[in-house]
């Protein structure tokens, strides 16, 4: 049996909540012999379950410290996906482990510190990934190796814990070259205009509560509306599954960096409207 270590912020938080029961449901339909077996966190939630009642309710052993979790388990899962400041520090000993490391959404608060681990995991060759699993859409995948022109998402959230969501969508489908970003937002509505060096453009459009959409313009003339995006959670937990078993990272590092740019040039862009700024990697 391989086992799964958790390191997060505090384990009472929606993806800790769920993924236990979301590896072992894959792990049961595909017969892999895997299994989340021990966590640790750096505080208990304030308003919910602390360390042990947490460990308690998932069957999964506590541990003492962050050592302890990378020295005992196979496969390392660093959490804190409403707290990606604590991702660098939380991550440090997992990155230098060599052992497969998958960082939870929000991977970086910003573009320098994503570098920095991924440095830290290559000197050490920990394999490493991170993605939203927006990424794993069904309906993305038919156009994974389409030209396209253009493409326009909408969701929801705020800015801060739901801007990779769409920014990993469009990496997805139009890969890395983003040159520059302007922001039209007005109050809570977000509007970006995203420009390619190719002549390209992506728009991201980010209400309250819009569902997860997507656009797409073909080269070919053709035009494709997405209305809703399906089954991403089980394809990236077997994605995550498969990565531990190979080693192989299903997400370069160049779009996981660039989706940490297109990030850091969005707050920039927001904050001096109808100006444009530019994404720097």
């Amino acid at each position: 049996m391989k086992k799964i270590g958790f390191i997060d912020f505090y384990l009472d938080e929606w993806h800790a909540n769920n993924y236990p029961t979301w590896i072992r449901e894959n792990a049961k339909a595909t017969g892999r012999k895997v299994d989340i077996s021990y966590a640790w966190a750096e505080i208990d939630n304030p308003n919910g379950l602390n360390t042990a009642e947490w460990c308690a309710g998932n069957q999964v052993q506590a541990l003492a410290s962050i050592e302890e979790v990378v020295e005992q388990a196979d496969y390392l899962i660093v959490l804190s996906p409403d707290h990606p400041e604590h991702h660098e520090r939380l991550g440090k000993m997992a990155l230098m482990s060599g052992k497969p490391v998958y960082m939870d959404k929000t991977f970086s608060p910003d573009l320098n510190s994503g570098k920095r681990m991924f440095e830290l995991a290559e000197k050490y060759k920990t394999p490493l990934f991170s993605s939203s699993a927006l990424r794993f859409s069904k309906e993305l995948e038919d156009y994974r190796n389409k030209m396209i022109t253009s493409i326009s998402t909408t969701g929801p959230g705020t800015f801060e814990h739901y801007s990779v969501h769409q920014f990993e969508m469009i990496v997805a489908l139009m890969g890395t070259g983003a040159k520059r970003m302007k922001s039209l937002s007005v109050n809570d509505s977000r509007l970006l205009v995203i420009e390619y060096g190719d002549g390209r453009q992506a728009t991201f459009s980010q209400l309250q509560q819009a569902p997860f959409q997507v656009h797409i313009q073909l080269n070919s003339g053709e035009s494709v509306w997405i209305p809703e995006c399906t089954e991403m959670v089980p394809k990236l937990m077997d994605s995550i599954l498969v990565f531990f078993e190979t080693g192989i990272p299903p997400v370069p590092m160049e779009e996981t960096l660039e989706i940490m740019a297109l990030i850091d040039a969005g707050k920039k862009a927001i904050a001096q409207r109808d100006s444009w700024v530019k994404v720097v990697i």
